[in-house]
């Protein structure tokens, strides 16, 4: 491989915190991120990742001539269950756009109808990826991530992208099978160009799939155990890797779970109370806080550092703004070593081809 072609400059269309750069950057790769929320603006610049703050509507391929690949996790809350919904009721709209948008027509007029004006966000990666197609300069692999009800629109952009001279792969991923302390579930899409020297895949697991019938011992003894809460933070669930953490709430930290609201925080007592469980030692003062569960001591409260270390950034990432924002950083972020996983596998020709690269 050349050296032109070994190049890769990387555009993260929603980069949030940086998952999926700090990923991008720990293995050696140039990778500019796109973002519109400020605070995340600021997490990124204070953590030296390249940063456009603006709206990805605003841009095109033609603002970065040498991009060479990219990346997209456009906003889940229109998809997420535990939100309103807006994203999912639309989901045949949707995917009516997608085939528009393959059509190369003008489909914003139509977006603008959408109740909730980020579901239309689901569709810029493809909106991206046609654009440098047809100023010939593709994008040689493309990967999209999302909450799992998203995966009906990966399935249609693959359908599109096919037939556009790519190779395509879409799933349902566990986070806790590539070594991320949480239960988290993610569709995800890998293209690739059919002139490459690989086809598209995505990562093999490198750790068991919880199951609550199987202990963490148990499973496929050639893969690692899934890594527990307590593992992760010190404290917490022994039995069971956390539950997925989403967005800040009232009661200052986040509902470790994308379902939300009673549920997880029933799942987390449940297990202290059953004594699968280290306690946290760390002293929190209860009356400081908004109520929750009528003001108890024993109260279980996941930090912003807990947030962020049950996601697995680096402890010293330097997540900014008011405390609720920098929940919603964590809780909407790409987990960095579940994007690492994704970016290694997929882009092993390019990573091959880096001067002293390794085999991976």
């Amino acid at each position: 491989m050349s050296e032109d072609a070994a190049r890769v400059e990387i555009v993260d269309l929603f980069g949030g915190p940086g998952g999926w750069d700090v990923a991008a950057t720990q293995l050696g790769l140039s990778v500019t991120g796109i973002e519109h929320d400020h605070a995340a603006c600021e997490t990124r610049r204070a953590a030296g990742l390249d940063t456009v703050e603006g709206d990805v509507r605003a841009y095109s391929p033609s603002d970065f001539p040498t991009a060479t690949d990219l990346i997209g996790s456009p906003p889940c809350q229109p998809y997420s269950i535990g939100g309103k919904g807006a994203g999912r009721r639309a989901l045949d709209t949707v995917l009516h756009f997608a085939s528009q948008l393959a059509a190369r027509k003008d489909i914003r007029a139509g977006l603008a109808t959408l109740d909730d004006e980020r579901t239309g966000l689901v569709l810029e990666p493809l909106r991206w990826v046609l654009e440098a197609l047809d100023t010939g300069r593709p994008y040689r692999t493309v990967m999209l991530e999302q909450v799992p009800t998203v995966l009906p629109v990966w399935d249609s952009i693959a359908a599109i992208l096919r037939c556009e001279g790519y190779t395509v792969v879409t799933g349902r991923l566990h986070a806790e099978e590539y070594g991320v302390p949480q239960t988290r579930a993610r569709a995800v899409l890998v293209a690739r160009r059919h002139d490459e020297d690989d086809e598209a895949v995505l990562p093999a697991p490198t750790h068991r799939r919880y199951a609550r019938s199987t202990d963490q011992d148990g499973g496929n003894p050639d893969l690692l155990p899934w890594v527990s809460m307590a593992q992760a933070l010190g404290w917490g669930m022994t039995h069971r890797p956390a539950l997925t953490v989403a967005v800040g709430t009232a009661a200052g930290g986040p509902d470790p779970s994308c379902v939300g609201g009673s549920g997880s925080r029933a799942t987390l007592y449940g297990e202290r109370d059953a004594g699968r469980w280290i306690a946290d030692t760390r002293l929190v003062d209860a009356d400081s806080l908004p109520a929750y569960r009528g003001g108890r001591k024993d109260m279980i409260r996941v930090s912003v550092a807990d947030a962020a270390a049950l996601q697995t950034f680096p402890p010293t990432h330097p997540f900014q703004g008011t405390r609720t924002k920098q929940y919603e950083q964590v809780g909407n972020a790409m987990p960095p070593v579940f994007a690492e996983a994704v970016i290694r596998r997929a882009m092993a020709p390019q990573l091959a081809a880096r001067p002293g690269a390794q085999a991976a």
